[in-house]
């Protein structure tokens, strides 16, 4: 087979698996990861060697690396997928080392709609459940090659053999070899079996996955000798600050250049589309000369005016115009005309703000341009490395083969660090030719930054005498037909006659991925307008729910166990009440239930207790996904009660956490607690899974304490105060 496709990073035939020093590789061809091994033994007469790539390597010492396709961002899933594959190969978790993977989509996709292969992208949630199956198999696979070579040493069938803890052990003979052993002398079977599900361990066998083991990156990371991107430098490197448009789509022109060029420390000036690169011997010179430009900045940009707090009126002319025809997402039965027939008809509005990813570590990059122009080399903690190392290459005009990207630890990234902040490295370093390290201040991220868009929900429903719900309209207003439709689908209520519709606006700012994307809005609109309705129906919110799950147990029991964690249907403390909501994610579901109280004079709300019930297939890590849970529960609160990004004249209005305030340690829960269902089915999403139950569960308690609803996020306590002053 042909060893030079493009962009492998690490060729080796399959004679050089034995390494010299007395290693082992265990390898996966490009299409391994689901299923082939190693490929079919090969012929007499080679028509050329097979390239491949190690997923895992052992030495002989004993020490195993597991090499690690995702982002590390800290949600845990370095830990998670070494080990689910070091699970399958019996290996011993003190001796597993785990190294970031080469950027080779092509060898370290992830499954991406059922097809191997994919991007290697960190977002939706997908790292545990897109890459379960796979590293079991791979594992599987490492575990049989194992053996075989045990086998063949002690002369033995290898299906009298077993391993354990990083030994193949020989039962009837009382022998036993560590994997350090085997790979001092190791070689390549001739063929290795398919692995099928009932290959694989059964979870009653498993000793890693489901059991608390400790996370990898987190010493480093509590000593502060973990490296993240921001950390990383060169010899001779300088450093870029970039003067970015006010009004995104504006264009610059500087007024001063010889003034400023005039800068301690200043190496070039760099004209952009949308701003202008400072590039100095020191970061703190960079920002100096920075301040020091005067810049006209014109164009056709189309945000320019915008105002986002008038645009909700343009957003109500366009989601209340029947003749407007949006995008039909959901479409079952006839809503319409099962509402208009309805005994009782319920119409409601909802609004969410933008909101910015608020991610701890600023967005950074560093380059290194080889001399003769021909490589490149880039280091950066990004949620997409391989279309980060492709926009990359295209600004310098390399083949991606040529760029050779190090993903870095990253200090948080929520959906903003797959954007441009590498591409803007490489332009700015292509003008310099110098190491160069890009890094955006905190005002940079919020005035220029990728906004999860802002939306106007408008529901309909119509009930029957009872109260059963017969049709269903959502329609969505807002400025990206990408992320305003996630989580409309209510698969987990029986409701018939559903329609969901989106209208988009088109505004011209900038909008990206944010934590669990549209489920945030969209799961506050329908689980907010659910308990208008119980609330208006006299009916309790938890029953109302448990008749649209009577027919779906999964659910169901979800619910029963939130409602029975937080004590539902005894009175809480007086001054506080609790309130309900239920949400999906990536084929998980959970149930959640809060308890607040409201300073009637200031307006501001407290969540004092959080519980939440979780059903996420078989869970990797129990004490990382509780973690997950409680860390997307805090950003929930966060969103739902303070944070807002508002445009004026087509401009952020907010600079740093002083105007845009994220919730503070004194602010969130006393107690959080989360219980996890116990399943045998794969793993589904975890990461985004709790965000969206914040917004409903905590306006549905205030609906109970107040008897008023809550309809614009977030609660600050000026909305707050309106409300009840109506």
């Amino acid at each position: 087979m042909n060893n030079k496709k493009e962009g492998r990073a690490h060729p080796m035939s399959r004679r050089q698996f034995m390494l010299t020093a007395g290693g082992f590789s265990f390898a996966v061809t490009a299409g391994a990861i689901a299923p082939r091994f190693l490929g079919d033994p090969e012929p007499a007469a080679s028509s050329g060697d097979q390239q491949l790539t190690a997923w895992v390597k052992i030495t002989a010492d004993g020490k195993i690396t597991i090499y690690n396709p995702a982002a590390e961002m800290g949600q845990g899933s370095m830990t998670a997928l070494a080990a689910i594959l070091a699970e399958e190969m019996d290996a011993d978790w003190d001796k597993v080392t785990i190294e970031y993977s080469p950027v080779e989509p092509g060898i370290y996709g992830m499954q991406w709609n059922g097809t191997p292969g994919g991007p290697m992208i960190t977002a939706g949630s997908r790292t545990v459940r897109g890459y379960y199956k796979p590293l079991r198999q791979a594992g599987a696979k490492a575990r049989y090659v194992l053996l075989y070579n045990a086998a063949k040493k002690w002369g033995l069938p290898q299906s009298g053999l077993k391993t354990d803890r990083g030994y193949v052990i020989d039962p009837a003979g009382g022998r036993k070899l560590s994997y350090g052993e085997i790979a001092s002398f190791a070689q390549i079977p001739p063929s290795v079996p398919e692995i099928n599900e009932q290959d694989l361990k059964k979870p009653e066998q498993f000793r890693l996955i489901g059991q608390i083991i400790p996370r990898y990156d987190i010493p480093e990371k509590t000593t502060g000798r973990a490296k993240f991107g921001i950390d990383f430098s060169l010899p001779d490197m300088v450093y870029a600050a970039i003067a970015r448009a006010p009004v995104y789509g504006s264009t610059p022109e500087l007024l001063n250049e010889n003034e400023v060029r005039t800068s301690d420390g200043l190496v070039d000036l760099v004209k952009m589309d949308h701003g202008i690169g400072v590039v100095a011997n020191t970061f703190e010179q960079a920002l100096k000369a920075k301040k020091r430009m005067q810049i006209r900045w014109s164009g056709e940009a189309r945000a320019k005016g915008y105002d986002s707090v008038e645009d909700y009126k343009s957003l109500e002319l366009l989601i209340r115009d029947e003749n407007k025809k949006g995008r039909m997402v959901v479409d079952t039965g006839d809503a319409p005309s099962n509402i208009q027939s309805a005994y009782k008809i319920y119409e409601r509005e909802y609004r969410t703000d933008y909101l910015y990813h608020a991610q701890m570590e600023p967005l950074n990059a560093v380059i290194h341009i080889a001399a003769d122009g021909k490589s490149a080399e880039a280091w950066a903690g990004t949620q997409a490395p391989d279309t980060e190392r492709n926009a990359i290459a295209k600004v310098l005009g390399l083949d991606e083969s040529k760029v050779t990207f190090h993903n870095c630890y990253s200090g948080g990234g929520f959906g903003r660090r797959q954007e441009d902040f590498s591409l803007e490295a490489a332009m700015l370093a292509k003008q310099v030719r110098r190491p160069l390290k890009l890094i955006w201040t905190r005002e940079d991220d919020i005035q220029y930054g990728a906004f999860r868009p802002m939306s106007l929900q408008r529901m309909e429903a119509g009930v029957d005498r009872d109260g059963h719900l017969t049709g269903w309209q959502h329609r969505i207003a807002g400025p990206d037909n990408r992320l305003q439709t996630g989580g409309v689908r209510m698969n987990y209520y029986t409701i018939p006659n559903q329609q969901t519709e989106h209208r988009v606006s088109h505004p011209g700012v900038r909008t990206a991925f944010w934590r669990s994307v549209g489920h945030g809005p969209n799961k506050f609109a329908q689980e907010a307008f659910i308990d208008e309705i119980a609330h208006d129906l006299q009916i309790d919110p938890y029953e109302y729910r448990r008749r649209m799950m009577k027919d779906l147990p999964r659910h169901l029991a979800l619910l029963d166990k939130a409602a029975a964690l937080s004590g539902w249907g005894k009175s809480p403390a007086p001054g506080r009440a609790y309130g309900m909501a239920f949400s999906d994610y990536g084929g998980s579901y959970t149930s959640g239930v809060v308890e607040i109280s409201l300073d009637q004079e200031s307006g501001q709300i407290k969540v004092h207790k959080v519980w939440a019930a979780v059903d996420a297939g078989v869970v990797v890590q129990p004490d990382n996904a509780i973690a997950q849970m409680e860390g997307g529960i805090v950003m929930g609160i966060s969103s739902v009660l303070q944070e807002s990004i508002t445009f004026k004249n087509g401009q952020v209005q907010q600079s740093n956490f002083h105007d845009y305030p994220i919730l503070r340690m004194a602010d969130c829960p006393e107690s959080i607690e989360i219980s996890l269902m116990p399943s045998s089915l794969p793993p589904t999403s975890l990461g985004e899974l709790s965000l969206p139950l914040m917004g409903g569960a905590i306006t549905n308690a205030f609906l109970k304490l107040t008897g008023k609803a809550l309809r614009h996020m977030p609660f600050t306590p000026a909305k707050v105060l309106e409300v009840l002053s109506k």
